[in-house]
């Protein structure tokens, strides 16, 4: 079930990525519970289905919060992915250019990045599947 987005709470962003698709959550916590505000997916392109599993996490990202800019713009933000290399994504020096490039494309936004298990993220990752 949907709810109305309360700017008032802290917006948790979940992505995912998978072999032929990206997908997001746009979850806020309301007693205990994390209840979804948006969905967001699609297919990934010949090109970005070559892509390492990294940038296609990476990819998942951008393309989540650019798609999500009214939501989280301006305002901190929980990023809840489940690929461990990319919680260094706002504080490490990357050596793959592509995803320094999205690395610096986040800069404007403030968001902490969260680690979750894969099962866990059950939104994020339906959606990146059934694309």
């Amino acid at each position: 079930m949907l709810r109305f987005p309360d700017f008032d709470r802290v917006f948790v962003l979940r992505t995912d990525a998978s072999n032929v698709g990206i997908g997001s959550v746009l979850l806020q916590e309301y007693e205990g519970q994390y209840f979804p505000v948006v969905y967001i997916s699609r297919k990934l392109l010949e090109r970005e289905k070559a892509y390492s599993v990294v940038e296609k996490e990476c990819l998942a990202i951008v393309w989540s919060i650019e798609k999500l800019q009214r939501y989280l713009y301006g305002r901190q933000f929980v990023l809840q992915v489940d690929h461990e290399p990319l919680s260094y994504l706002n504080k490490a020096r990357l050596s793959n250019p592509r995803v320094m490039r999205w690395a610096l494309t986040l800069q404007p936004y403030r968001f902490r990045v969260e680690v979750i298990k894969g099962k866990d993220n059950i939104g994020a990752d339906f959606l990146s599947r059934v694309v």
